[in-house]
């Protein structure tokens, strides 16, 4: 598939999320959990994208929609959080709700991967040489802390294990032996 054809695949979701937005009557606290949800889903996949080639060798070709479907998972948590603070209504009513486990886990995930985003492009990696790599290792913490906010924002394990087990099991792959590695 070409790249331009994922994005546009990948920003469809959010063409039709602004439009519903602007209704007269929106419902901006509806649009909170499916955008946050695609968030924390295009994180996950953009992370299982090297154990699931390290398995399937002949996968090795997803390796080239990785970088873009993290941004869009950075995209979608921006999304996520333009409606968290249109909702909110005030900046007092957010600072209110700053301590709260669900609400600081979630903004951490996205300040780590505000970084992350902003050097996923051929200039940065080529400007940071070998430190690239290890600035894109961010991307780990910040599943944790968006698995801790799922959980802490929803009230329970359940929902958030459905999707972040099967990352968790696919980076477990990388403890097995391997005679090659692709990622």
């Amino acid at each position: 598939m070409p790249k331009s054809l994922l994005w546009v695949l990948l920003a469809l979701p959010a063409l039709w999320w602004a439009v519903a937005a602007v209704q007269p009557d929106a419902d901006l606290e509806a649009l909170l959990h499916p955008t946050g949800e695609l968030s924390a889903r295009l994180l996950i996949a953009a992370l299982v994208v090297t154990p699931l080639v390290r398995l399937v060798p002949r996968w090795r070709g997803l390796i080239r929609y990785r970088r873009a479907i993290g941004v869009a998972a950075f995209g979608y948590g921006l999304l996520h959080l333009v409606f968290y603070v249109i909702a909110m209504g005030s900046l007092d009513d957010m600072l209110a709700e700053l301590g709260a486990r669900g609400i600081w886990t979630g903004w951490l995930a996205l300040l780590l991967m505000l970084p992350l985003a902003l050097t996923s492009n051929q200039a940065a990696v080529r400007a940071l040489g070998r430190s690239w790599k290890p600035l894109q290792r961010l991307a780990y913490p910040a599943a944790l802390l968006t698995l801790l906010h799922w959980v802490f924002v929803h009230d329970g394990l359940t929902s958030a294990l459905l999707h972040f087990v099967p990352l968790a099991l696919l980076e477990a792959t990388r403890f097995l032996p391997s005679q090659r590695r692709f990622a």
